[in-house]
């Protein structure tokens, strides 16, 4: 399906819309693209593919090799730095296994979230304030900006490695299997709005998701670090209750609020209006409002592990995604830190 052609976007920023707007515009739009394609089926989805999909097979191979470089980087940093330093503060068995997923976690969304920040606020693009725009000057093929493909390479590259770490390396979860599916709808949104020039967007959704992860493993952090060494910390202890109530606030605020109404209004109901056919709408659609469902899931969790602390069913705060650990439940630990569990139960300092 070929593309009519982008249309020029009003003069400044347009409002951002209410929820009740989002449905109502976004189904309606759904629903005349729907109405209006006269030939939908394999045959469209294979002409679009054709016409609009620019991803070179050494794109994909440098893809890969960055995928395997960030699986190497976290093994290197687990054995020679997140290991080290569990044991030189004396962590907790439990906690030891634990805190080097959670430190590399951290790491990378930070510095990933950091990048997004410096895009969206740091340079000229005003994908955010605007989020419209994302679609005003859309053209089959169009070149990427060095430094958006710098943080796709980078975020692919890392989701491609998350999904194995998923797996093979990471604790396993009650929320695990909902996890794998996240990190598998990620990279197909990465990759295919890398292919299709959907990038402007693409980097909205990733600023919006990535300041959660960090506040997430903030609080992990502090919550295996309060106990180090046989003994309570405050200062940590207070770090994590404090992560705890902002990574749930900005859960909220960045997931449920600013992403539907942002990038879902854009994509929905914006897209159609500055390209009439812009190719591969409802696929699009379809995994941005399956991300969506996914917030609100993990959502439901935050919400139901507040209440257990406000009723007084969990007196303290633990592993913010483990839920497990409420009812005294050990969960697995991660494959890649068995090792280190076992040696530390040996040593005679724990």
């Amino acid at each position: 399906m070929a593309a009519a052609g982008t249309v020029a976007g009003p003069a400044g920023p347009e409002p951002m819309p209410s929820y009740a707007q989002l449905v109502q515009r976004g189904w309606g739009s759904a629903l005349a693209a729907a109405r209006g394609c006269a030939d939908c089926g394999w045959g469209l989805a294979r002409r679009g593919l054709a016409e609009h999909a620019h991803l070179a097979p050494p794109e994909l191979l440098l893809l890969a090799l960055c995928a395997l470089g960030w699986t190497a980087l976290r093994s290197a940093a687990t054995s020679r730095l997140f290991r080290p330093l569990a044991k030189r503060c004396r962590l907790q068995p439990r906690d030891a296994a634990k805190m080097p997923e959670s430190a590399w976690k951290f790491l990378f969304y930070l510095g990933a979230w950091s990048y997004s920040t410096y895009l969206l606020f740091g340079t000229d693009y005003p994908f955010f304030h605007d989020p419209p725009s994302v679609f005003y000057d859309w053209k089959t093929g169009m070149a990427v900006p060095r430094d958006i493909a710098v943080a796709y390479l980078l975020q692919g590259s890392f989701y491609g490695h998350s999904i194995y770490a998923t797996l093979y390396l990471d604790a396993w979860r009650k929320d695990s299997v909902v996890m794998l599916i996240h990190h598998v709808v990620t990279l197909v949104l990465i990759i295919s709005s890398y292919a299709f020039r959907y990038h402007k967007v693409g980097i909205l959704v990733l600023f919006l998701h990535d300041i959660s992860d960090v506040q997430l493993e903030f609080t992990k952090l502090n919550v295996y670090f309060k106990s180090r060494g046989g003994s309570h910390h405050r200062l940590h202890a207070l770090a994590a209750d404090l992560g705890c109530l902002s990574f749930s606030l900005s859960w909220f605020w960045f997931r449920l609020y600013w992403f539907p109404l942002k990038v879902l209004y854009a994509t929905s109901y914006c897209s159609l209006r500055s390209v009439p056919d812009i190719p591969f709408y409802f696929f699009f659609n379809a995994l941005l409002l399956l991300l969506t469902l996914m917030n609100l899931y993990w959502f439901l969790y935050i919400v139901a592990f507040a209440a257990k602390v406000l009723t007084g069913q969990v007196r303290e705060l633990k592993d913010v995604r483990e839920y497990d650990t409420a009812e005294a439940l050990s969960p697995k630990p991660s494959k890649a830190e068995k090792p280190l569990r076992n040696g530390l139960v040996k040593d005679k300092r724990f």
